[in-house]
């Protein structure tokens, strides 16, 4: 009987030591990860994901997690080199992320995708406009690859329209630096512009990262040039603009949403007085991100640009997981699709290639070192 009453409270004890271990409170955690330029020319941006992501991790983790568990936050650094935006993915497989909020520039994501997918991994990117980031997975039957922003192709719609009414007659340059990014945008840009019956003026590439715009600028001065449409990263237009004015062209210059950093100003200067650019409408204002906004704020940090997006990223994930009941990819992808979700940004919805229905697109005006939104049409 002793023997018997030993072996049964040492049996109760394992099972109470096995409950503990395996029980809610010990669960491991979820991994996912964030991937983007946190190092390099374009690190603003890559602070944006990553503080979007991080703040979106933190509430979801404090409102009781993901199915009972909390969430691990991985950062990956890719510096928007397509090479190291591959080794970036396969690391974060290795670390058992299960999704990915990332990366930053198309040249990137385009890439990482072929990982992840291999993998069965959710991406979804905050930033990341090219067409072919969602519609060449889309053509193979691929599902686990979405976006929180738009695409090139509507922000051309956008832009070249107006680039032909606003400058009817004019003599408009459109340049890009070859990326992914900004090739594909110039394009779509122009396609519009030329479609509304105007005709480019001049139309050239640049390389990324380039020193001295001089030569370009000479032809746009020869060409003269009133407009000029590009393409590109902050960095390079925030340098061409300055170097522009201090070589005495002043024609307007007109850009998108890789403008969408106060780093811009800090290179260009007064000189980029009067710059342009069009980006999605600012959710910074909507009572959807209030609270979110109000935290950012509170901590001294202003969330421009994909901050709110990569929030909103992770949110919408992590309410489908909860609803799905599983972090497996493709039924999460499945059910962000089924219908729309609420998140900091507004309403989300997405259709069948992983790409936002709607994207209400505005234009942005540097004045005194800040960027206005134009009242929406």
């Amino acid at each position: 009987m002793y023997k018997k009453l030993i072996t049964t409270t040492a049996m109760a004890a394992a099972l109470a030591v096995g409950a503990f271990a395996f029980g809610p409170s010990a669960q491991a955690d979820i991994t996912i990860a964030v991937a983007g330029p946190m190092t390099g020319d374009l690190a603003a941006f890559g602070e944006q994901l990553r503080r979007g992501s991080e703040m979106a991790v933190e509430d979801i983790n404090a409102a009781g997690g993901v199915n009972g568990e909390k969430l691990k936050l991985e950062v990956g650094d890719d510096q928007c080199d397509p090479k190291q935006a591959v080794q970036v993915a396969n690391d974060l497989v290795k670390k058992g992320a299960v999704f990915v909020a990332g990366h930053f520039c198309s040249g990137s994501s385009i890439p990482a995708s072929a990982v992840y997918i291999e993998e069965g991994v959710l991406q979804i990117t905050p930033a990341s406009t090219n067409p072919a980031f969602t519609e060449d997975p889309a053509k193979k039957g691929v599902m686990t690859v979405m976006r929180t922003c738009g695409r090139d192709d509507a922000q051309g719609v956008f832009a070249g329209p107006w680039l032909a009414k606003t400058y009817a007659g004019k003599n408009v340059a459109i340049l890009d630096d070859k990326s992914a990014y900004g090739q594909g945008l110039a394009i779509e840009t122009e396609k519009n512009f030329n479609a509304a019956g105007q005709k480019t003026a001049l139309r050239e590439t640049y390389t990324q990262k380039e020193k001295d715009f001089s030569a370009l600028i000479s032809k746009m001065k020869e060409a003269k040039i009133d407009a000029v449409y590009i393409g590109g990263y902050h960095n390079d237009v925030g340098l061409m603009v300055r170097q522009a004015r201090e070589q005495g062209l002043k024609a307007d210059f007109i850009s998108a949403d890789a403008l969408n950093t106060a780093e811009f100003w800090s290179i260009s200067g007064p000189a980029g007085e009067g710059l342009r650019y069009s980006d999605g409408a600012s959710a910074v204002n909507l009572d959807s991100a209030k609270a979110v906004v109000e935290k950012f704020r509170a901590a001294k940090y202003e969330p421009e640009g994909y901050t709110l997006n990569s929030y909103a990223a992770i949110q919408a994930w992590a309410a489908a997981a909860n609803e799905a009941k599983t972090t497996d990819s493709e039924k999460v992808a499945a059910t962000l699709r089924s219908h729309p979700f609420n998140t900091a940004i507004g309403e989300l919805k997405w259709d069948a290639k992983g790409d936002l229905t709607k994207v209400n697109y505005a234009w942005y005006v540097y004045h005194d070192g800040k960027a206005t939104q134009e009242p929406l049409n």
